[in-house]
């Protein structure tokens, strides 16, 4: 049995049995969202403090000792409220993570729920120790999706955003014939998100070593396969094959609808 490639992704299996690879956020670039969500929460900070210093400077001494009680209470909220807030509004995203293209998500693929997001950054205080996020660190090192302990118990994962871009159509080569096509059922019954899954696939074909191709084609093909009723040899061929047929048919169809509309 082949060992699994040594690479940043990780395999996840959603409840409905479909298996996807979703690339995880190493600690580099954790740190570097880490530095740009520090700097907003001072920024933060400061501009909340502003009137309190003004304050402290015109009146006197108990003002200025007020303020520094309620800097610490300001300094309070902000660590532990601007993560569980940004990151619940944003689907996963803080200022940061989306800055560096980074997103937390449920261990199972999903979005993270509220309580995950909360969960995970109660937690940044055991995280944070002994300083400077050393228990992190540590944890992050010997984990092979990168999880600290607010992770671990919120069992959620941080992974890198691919960033959605304007592509060319997806080409076959070579391109298919008739009687590989006959091959696959008229109608495939394939929704919007599995044509994207299948074309971000198809169009990584060339930049990939083969066995990498036949390794990530083999985690779908086999679900399709049994869905359809059908058989392959060569499980990245099935996918191209299955990607075509599906894309005619969803053109097919929809110029029918434009068709039928124009006779109204």
């Amino acid at each position: 049995m082949r060992a699994p490639a040594l690479d940043t992704t990780a395999a996840i299996e959603a409840p409905e049995h479909i298996r996807f690879e979703v690339r995880v956020a190493g600690p580099a670039r954790r740190c570097l969202a880490y530095l740009v969500d520090l700097f907003l929460r001072g920024v933060i900070v400061f501009i909340a403090m502003l009137p309190f210093v003004f304050m402290g400077t015109d009146v006197g001494d108990e003002i200025g000792e007020a303020s520094q009680g309620v800097l610490l209470l300001m300094l309070f909220i902000v660590e532990w409220g601007y993560y569980a807030l940004f990151e619940s509004i944003g689907n996963g995203q803080s200022p940061g993570k989306k800055m560096l293209g980074l997103r937390v998500i449920d261990q199972d693929g999903r979005p993270a729920t509220f309580l995950a997001i909360v969960l995970r950054n109660l937690l940044r205080a055991a995280d944070s120790l002994p300083w400077s996020y050393c228990v992190g660190l540590v944890v992050m090192a010997a984990d092979g999706r990168f999880r600290r302990l607010g992770d671990h118990v919120a069992g959620t994962i941080v992974v890198v955003e691919e960033r959605a871009r304007v592509t060319e159509p997806v080409r076959i080569h070579p391109a298919p014939t008739e009687q590989e096509l006959a091959t696959i059922p008229a109608h495939p019954d394939l929704r919007g998100a599995d044509l994207d899954a299948l074309a971000a696939f198809l169009r990584r074909l060339g930049t990939l070593s083969p066995l990498r191709e036949v390794e990530l084609a083999e985690m779908i093909a086999p679900v399709w396969a049994r869905r359809l009723g059908v058989t392959y040899e060569n499980p990245v061929r099935f996918l191209a094959l299955l990607y075509v047929r599906a894309t005619a048919t969803m053109l097919a169809s929809k110029s029918g609808l434009y068709a039928r509309r124009g006779r109204r």
